[in-house]
């Protein structure tokens, strides 16, 4: 299974999350993070990310980042939104990110935003063919989408944000008539322009994602029912209740805020212009009931690199290795054999387990002897006279990651010597070896040679052996079928066998349709 983190580097908050890719697309989430670390406090004013901001933001990433790869998370993907791509610092704050934390991270537009929002939106809340608005309202932003339980039909991210109204309008609590009178205006005028902008003009219903919203429905329900909401997702708020807390907002001090059940502390100042926002949505676009959605954009954002790499997701479920999955992937492309290719390599494999004692390698060796395995007839993509030369020259001529550039020789010339020629120091590719290298690829080139004359038909035919080890080597084999031309050329191929052993190899076969 492969596992991702996803960090987004909001405008109000830095979240994590930490998810399982399951084999069939799906995802689990087992952990998350939140700071809410208010990176765009006053930067909407001065156009640039505070001194201050930046070093709680980079503490954070710092953490979140180090925890990731604790826990065995090294592929992480990041986004910043748009307290990030406003600020005329913001690229600054990434480099020093990147410099800090080796972490790239992913500045989005607010249309990218609004398109990975809906992605998290769409796969947790049930929807129609019928149009569903929904909205997030972030710290600096607000993306209002327009979607089915097909497509995103249409997107706007709007300049409304909860710190950037609070910032603009707000300057004191509780807010003057005036600030209020032209916050109302701004915000009506927005959304109204972006309703007015969409094709589509009415909606089945109208979802709300983010903390903002979420902690909203929050206060709500506690003032309902005096018990705190057992789960965001699908829960829903009216518009009377909506008007209700926001004249309590409107009417309260900082300090009476506090004193609000349920309100979250880092909110108290930009609740208030959130649910103006969500109040005036629910009233243009004529909706009495706000629907709740605690997916978004991070949630979006895996929904998206499943879908981005759904390829690469299942070949790495089916070869968790990567350098096994790599190997085996430059086989592919080379059209190698794909089932003889395996069954070489597990027939060399049983040789090389059952001639430890002789050789004295190790599981290094071993997994060199396997890639050399799978590879051995990738010459035949060039031609199938000399394809043992064309295979040395396709591997060493290949990125394999997770193989260095001496394991690739190793393994080039173990895959060259699967037939004809032994090693030779006349062959410029071994020669090149170093003295140790040069016994291993003698070795693991005796085992794979005879292990490739054990399926010279191609037809699986060897099933299993046994090797007895003495001063004559034994390998029983057992068949099933026709395997005269494989009884032919494993004796044919174990000269080198020999050679490097000094030991003499002898063949013993057993039909399994004999024994039975």
């Amino acid at each position: 299974m492969a596992k991702i983190a996803v960090i987004d580097v909001g405008t109000n908050s830095i979240h994590m999350v930490l998810a399982e890719i399951q084999p069939d697309a799906s995802y689990k989430i087992l952990d998350r993070f939140k700071d809410m670390t208010r990176l765009g406090d006053g930067a909407f004013a001065t156009h640039r990310l505070s001194d201050e901001a930046v070093t709680r933001a980079l503490a954070v990433i710092r953490h979140l980042v180090t925890l990731a790869k604790n826990k065995g998370y090294e592929r992480i993907v990041a986004v910043a939104t748009s307290a990030v791509r406003e600020a005329k610092n913001g690229g600054d704050f990434i480099d020093l990110v990147a410099e800090q934390t080796g972490l790239a991270i992913r500045v989005i537009s607010g249309i990218e935003e609004a398109r990975l929002i809906f992605l998290g939106v769409k796969n947790n809340v049930p929807m129609t063919e019928q149009p569903t608005l929904s909205v997030d309202v972030g710290g600096g932003s607000v993306e209002l989408m327009v979607g089915n339980r097909d497509h995103l039909l249409h997107a706007k991210s709007l300049k409304l944000g909860a710190i950037r109204l609070a910032d603009e309008f707000l300057k004191r609590t509780p807010p003057s008539e005036g600030m209020l009178r032209s916050l109302e205006e701004l915000v009506t005028a927005q959304l109204q322009g972006a309703l007015d902008s969409f094709k589509t003009k009415r909606f089945d219903a109208l979802i709300a994602t983010s903390g903002m919203a979420g902690n909203l429905a929050e206060v709500i329900h506690l003032r309902r029912t005096n018990r705190p909401l057992p789960q965001i997702n699908l829960a829903t708020i009216s518009l009377k209740e909506v008007k209700e807390i926001e004249q309590v907002f409107r009417q309260s001090t900082i300090k009476a805020r506090l004193a609000i059940p349920g309100l979250d502390p880092k909110r108290v100042d930009t609740l208030y212009p959130a649910t103006i926002v969500l109040r005036r949505l629910m009233e243009l676009s004529q909706r009495d009931e706000l629907t709740l959605c605690d997916k978004a954009i991070r949630e979006g954002v895996i929904y998206d690199f499943i879908h981005r790499h759904r390829e690469r997701l299942k070949a790495e479920a089916e070869i968790p290795d990567l350098r096994r999955r790599n190997v085996m992937a430059l086989a592919r492309r080379c059209q190698a054999p794909e089932v003889h290719s395996l069954h070489v390599a597990g027939l060399a494999l049983s040789l090389f387990d059952q001639t430890t004692r002789l050789h004295r390698l190790g599981p290094t060796e071993r997994s060199w002897l396997e890639y050399a395995a799978i590879l051995h007839d990738a010459g035949y993509l060039i031609s199938e006279r000399q394809h043992h030369k064309h295979a040395y020259y396709l591997i060493t001529n290949s990125d394999v990651g997770g193989l260095s550039a001496e394991e690739l020789q190793v393994v080039a010339n173990v895959a060259r010597y699967h037939r004809r020629a032994v090693p030779q120091l006349k062959h410029e590719g071994f020669r090149s070896l170093s003295l140790k290298f040069k016994r291993i690829v003698r070795i693991l080139s005796a085992l794979l040679r005879i292990a490739d004359g054990l399926d010279r038909t191609h037809f699986s035919v060897v099933r299993s052996l046994d090797v007895r080890l003495g001063a004559t080597v034994t390998i029983t084999v057992h068949v099933t079928g026709d395997a005269e031309l494989e009884t032919w050329a494993a004796p044919v191929r174990a000269d080198l066998f020999e050679r490097v052993f000094r030991r003499r190899l002898k063949f013993s076969i057993i039909s399994q349709e004999e024994v039975a």
